[in-house]
């Protein structure tokens, strides 16, 4: 079962698609949100996450002090669990504003005029490298001074290629599953 890990939602239960997603497991969630709330990346943060899925990266960020979340996803399904999952996070965490985009993460950076403290990008890993690197360059300019970006990938999958403007800082292993994290300048 997928859930928040912490917060003012924790235990709160995601519905997750039936396919389709590949939902950040729990202990990963645990790793990657310690580490960015002992460096105060949390609070008050407007957050985007890209290829949601579930939701349960921004969502876990709502319950944890976020004030401003934006999911999106292009799958229908997804769409759907992501709707009702921050239906379920904003009845315990009311003040958090949650927003679900129905389009493709290129699209909606391209479209919004937004701009975000902390990104979460884990596309399917079937998503090419290239469409990574278009994502991250339309990401640059939607990002605030000191903003971190945090991608998500296989193991097998090679390091993202940072555009101008991010400059990665980290990578943690854990299992399957490798996350960088790059910062833009402060």
């Amino acid at each position: 079962m997928t859930r928040i890990i912490a917060g003012a939602a924790g235990s709160t239960a995601l519905r997750v698609p039936r396919s389709g997603t590949r939902p950040t497991s729990d202990r990963v969630r645990e790793a990657l949100f310690s580490s960015l709330e002992a460096r105060g990346l949390v609070d008050d943060a407007a957050v985007a996450d890209l290829y949601a899925g579930t939701g349960a990266l921004g969502l876990e960020a709502a319950s944890r002090g976020a004030v401003e979340v934006v999911l999106v996803d292009r799958a229908a399904p997804a769409v759907q669990a992501c709707r009702a999952n921050a239906k379920a996070v904003q009845q315990r965490v009311p003040r958090v504003r949650i927003d679900v985009q129905p389009q493709p993460a290129l699209g909606y950076l391209r479209s919004t005029v937004r701009t975000f403290d902390l990104v979460f990008v884990d596309p399917p890993y079937d998503v090419a490298e290239e469409e990574i690197a278009d994502v991250l360059e339309a990401l640059v300019p939607r990002l605030t001074a000191g903003a971190v970006v945090v991608v998500e990938r296989s193991k097998r999958s090679p390091e993202p290629t940072w555009p101008t403007g991010l400059a990665p800082f980290s990578k943690r292993s854990y299992g399957e599953t490798v996350a960088w994290e790059a910062v833009t300048p402060s």
